[in-house]
């Protein structure tokens, strides 16, 4: 995998009857999958309900999870607590915690998952729990930690200590007309939406026309630039940190 770009747009997302159990349905589009990337991850994708539309409620028992709300507004019900949502805001879901979320608006709701094993998930996968190994032997853990924070106003977050993963950093950057934004490849990888706008991406070799609603994930060493054209161009940007095969951060030993 080395090397690799996963360049992926929106297209024409599935419909997914009853989310975790919930009626209705889900548009649903997988952006980049846990086998594109070097790192232990599980996903990168995009989700939209329609105005009074739901994704029902679960327990995150073995990952956990960010939404990036994109368009929309809603409630997310977060450890049973109702909290109102909007787009430009950041759901997390740390290992253990529930969570549910609801359009409450008049227009569609939607919102990119970064999906991730939490270290305990990591390390159960390289140990033999009681001569076995697998998650079904990993025991239950306790409800977890949630927040609601603003990426329109911070900017630059750091998921920790709510999500304690391999994602630790989510940005939104604008990108002057004609200027670029390099993502480096050293020890991370990146999963790159754009917001709005137009320019092209560089990595290795390749390069690519980019725009609204195209998603670039990179492979771990890859450098990446993203050269923004007339009118300049807005990013949100997710970094991972790639861990080692005992599932602790590199540097974090």
């Amino acid at each position: 995998m080395h090397g690799e770009l996963q360049v992926s747009d929106l297209g024409t997302p599935s419909d997914v009857f009853g989310v975790h159990g919930a009626t209705g349905h889900t548009r649903w589009r997988s952006l980049a999958a846990g086998r594109a990337l070097l790192g232990p991850y599980e996903a990168v994708e995009w989700a939209c309900v329609p105005p009074g539309g739901l994704s029902g409620e679960h327990r995150h028992t073995r990952t956990e999870e960010m939404y990036i709300l994109l368009t929309g507004e809603g409630e997310a019900l977060l450890n049973g607590s109702p909290h109102p949502v909007r787009a430009g805001e950041l759901i997390l879901t740390g290992l253990g915690a529930t969570h549910a979320l609801r359009n409450t608006g008049t227009e569609d709701l939607s919102w990119l998952t970064l999906e991730v094993p939490a270290h305990r998930t990591i390390r159960t996968a390289h140990t033999a729990i009681d001569g076995r190994e697998g998650e079904e032997n990993m025991p239950v853990p306790p409800p977890g930690a949630t927040a609601v924070v603003s990426l329109d106003e911070q900017g630059d977050i750091d998921p920790r200590p709510v999500l304690q993963g391999p994602l630790r950093r989510v940005r939104r950057v604008r990108v002057a007309a004609g200027a670029a934004e390099k993502f480096s490849g050293a020890g991370q990888e990146h999963s790159v939406f754009v917001r709005s706008g137009a320019g092209v991406a560089r990595c290795g070799a390749s390069t690519v026309p980019v725009r609204a609603d195209l998603a670039l994930t990179t492979s771990l060493g890859e450098d990446l630039v993203v050269q923004a054209g007339a009118e300049g161009i807005e990013l949100i940007c997710a970094t991972f940190v790639v861990e080692d095969g005992a599932g602790d951060p590199e540097g974090e030993k």
